[in-house]
């Protein structure tokens, strides 16, 4: 029982080492299989990667091949392309040097031909010439046969008669000579003599026609002038005033006739030299307020004069226009003073005729309210100031005694008669006119009239005592090449309307700015 079961176990044992055997052995053929199999289809894939590789560098290299034949087809085409042009150029530079040879080789038969016609008419004019020297010795010698002189005894005597003739000439002509230097001797004596009377008149009315306003130091004169003359420049062009800076010690002097004018400059002045800033935008607003202050104070001289007088309900327009008088002389005298004595005076003669003495100051001090704006309209300051009396309603008798205070018109009331009368008592005191000062003011008044009166001028400024006219023209009305005519015909202008002592310089300004203000 225990043999036949070992031998069973044996053989059950030898079985399974069998089947182990066999399993193992089944298990490495399975994967060698695979392994084969995997091998074979890495080998598959490196052929086919391969196979691709080769392709597309076949492709690359295809690419690259045509790209370099494009290349070298394009430079190709470039190059024929410029070839060609320089060909042409070449051609063209060939063609040029041809017809300049063609040209040049027809000039030069042109110069050849010339020449030989040159040669050919100088041989003409020697013959010529030779030709007419036998015929000048011929009719020589037939003058000398039909005169009976030789040639040299004829010389002498057309010498003879043409020295007798110079003689009588030179007389007559050396008289000629006589007045006429004398005619410039007398033209140069009266033009020494007016240019001496004209700076003379200038020391005379020097007091009643600048002003001098007084400086902190010098340096501040250099200031004034400003780089290249830019600030002087804008003051004298926005006043009208003519700065005079010369070696006067911390002082810069103000020249014009018009009163008006001057003392804005001065007050402008005075307020940029307090302010320390003096820049033309500056100077500009500057003349503009100094503008407003002068006529804030003509208002107060007008109603001081008219508190003074005693008269009410004068009209505000009249008021301004007395204070303008402030400002205003009459051959040296103030027309607003002389209005308020010949009020005083009327006042006082008609209170000791028994009369109205209001009214009489009333007319006495309104009689030459036409000053005020007699630079500004046409016309006497008479009928001016009849014209604004009757504007702003004043009385009939005022109007009546304004109209008659020169005789204009017959006087036919007694107000009348004593503005008159108040109006020579005042003008005739001692020292109370100055006429030449008077005659002075009006011929530069006349002269600014003149130059103005041309068209595209804006405006004009008489200075230097009346030997300069500065002339300010539009530029958009004037051009450059129109500033010399015009200058010449103001001059011509002058000439032909005004009596004047020496000569006149007329200067033409034009001037363009541009402003704008940094924000």
């Amino acid at each position: 029982m225990d043999m036949p079961l070992a031998i069973a176990i044996v053989c059950i044992v030898a079985a399974l080492a069998v089947g182990a055997a066999i399993g193992v052995f089944l298990g490495i053929r399975i994967r060698k299989n695979t392994a084969e199999k995997e091998i074979g289809s890495a080998e598959e894939e490196a052929r086919r990667i391969v196979s691709d590789a080769v392709k597309t560098a076949e492709a690359k290299k295809k690419e690259l091949v045509l790209e370099g034949k494009d290349e070298v087809h394009r430079f190709r085409n470039e190059t024929e392309k410029e070839i060609a042009d320089r060909r042409k150029e070449v051609q063209r530079q060939e063609r040029r040097i041809q017809q300049k040879e063609e040209t040049l080789d027809r000039k030069l038969d042109n110069v050849e031909k010339k020449e030989e016609k040159a040669n050919r008419k100088l041989k003409e004019a020697d013959a010529k010439l030779e030709e007419v020297e036998t015929l000048k010795k011929s009719q020589f010698e037939m003058l000398e046969k039909i005169s009976g002189y030789t040639a040299e005894q004829a010389k002498n005597y057309l010498l003879a008669q043409l020295e007798s003739e110079l003689t009588h000439e030179k007389s007559v002509k050396i008289l000629e000579y006589q007045e006429q230097l004398k005619d410039e001797a007398d033209d140069k004596a009266r033009n020494i003599i007016s240019l001496a009377i004209q700076r003379l008149a200038a020391e005379q009315v020097a007091e009643a026609t600048i002003s001098v306003v007084p400086l902190p130091n010098d340096e501040m004169k250099g200031r004034i002038i400003g780089r290249e003359g830019r600030n002087i420049r804008a003051i004298e062009t926005l006043t009208g005033v003519d700065l005079i800076i010369d070696d006067t010690p911390e002082a810069i002097t103000l020249s014009c006739f018009e009163p008006v004018r001057r003392e804005v400059a001065r007050i402008a002045l005075e307020k940029l030299i307090s302010d320390g800033r003096i820049h033309p935008a500056r100077i500009e607003e500057t003349v503009e307020k100094a503008r407003r202050e002068v006529d804030a104070t003509i208002k107060r001289e007008g109603e001081r004069a008219v508190l003074a007088v005693g008269i009410h309900n004068i009209h505000p327009e009249l008021v301004k226009l007395l204070g303008r008088l402030r400002y205003r002389t009459s051959y040296g005298q103030n027309v607003l003073n002389h209005s308020l004595e010949v009020a005083y005076l009327a006042g006082a003669m008609a209170s000791e005729l028994g009369l109205d003495p209001t009214l009489a100051k009333r007319a006495g001090l309104l009689h030459d309210i036409g000053k005020s704006i007699d630079h500004e309209v046409e016309g006497t300051h008479i009928q001016i100031g009849v014209d604004l009396a009757r504007k702003y309603k004043e009385n009939e008798a005022v109007i009546h005694a304004i109209h008659a205070h020169h005789g204009d018109v017959e006087a036919k009331t007694i107000v009348a008669i004593l503005v008159q009368a108040a109006d020579a008592l005042s003008a005739a005191r001692p020292g109370a006119r100055r006429e030449n000062v008077e005659n002075y003011i009006k011929r530069l008044q006349k002269l600014e009239e003149v130059a103005s009166s041309f068209q595209g001028v804006e405006r004009s400024f008489a200075i230097q005592a009346g030997r300069e006219v500065r002339v300010m023209v539009k530029p958009e009305s004037v051009k450059d090449e129109r500033m010399v005519p015009l200058a010449r015909e103001i001059c011509k202008k002058i000439e032909e309307e005004l009596e004047y002592p020496g000569q006149i310089k007329v200067n033409i300004i034009r001037e363009s700015r541009a402003s704008e203000y940094a924000k």
